[in-house]
């Protein structure tokens, strides 16, 4: 279907998906085996909520609920990113998978004395 074809949501919800901010958050969730099998294969991710409060992107932080599903269970991977100036490549802060059952299973976590990446397992 052409962009032009979607309704306005959509194709809000469609450049979120191809944003870095948005990318990086779901590389981690498909990377990440406790995460994978909590929600179960095949796994979706479906459109963005913009009336939620949760989803602020502005020009230099990023703060996304991406709601996902598996064959086992749904919940929503909360992605923070920010980066130092405009035009400058985002980087991760946290993500963090919590299910409707309200169990949160930690993805990533940058590790704030000296910046280093961590990744959960």
């Amino acid at each position: 279907m052409a962009a032009a074809q979607l309704p306005r949501a959509a194709r809000g919800s469609e450049a979120f998906s191809r944003a870095s901010y948005y990318q990086l958050g779901l590389e981690q969730l498909h990377s990440h085996p406790e995460a994978l099998e909590a929600l179960g294969t095949p796994l979706n991710t479906h459109y963005l909520q913009f009336m939620d409060k949760d989803n602020f992107v502005d020009i230099a932080d990023a703060k996304l609920k991406i709601p996902v599903s598996g064959s086992k269970a749904a919940g929503h991977l909360y992605v923070i990113s920010s980066r130092d100036a405009p035009f400058k490549r985002w980087h991760l802060e946290e993500v963090f998978l919590e299910l409707k059952d309200g169990q949160q299973i930690p993805v990533f976590k940058l590790r704030q004395e000296n910046g280093d990446e961590v990744k959960m397992e």
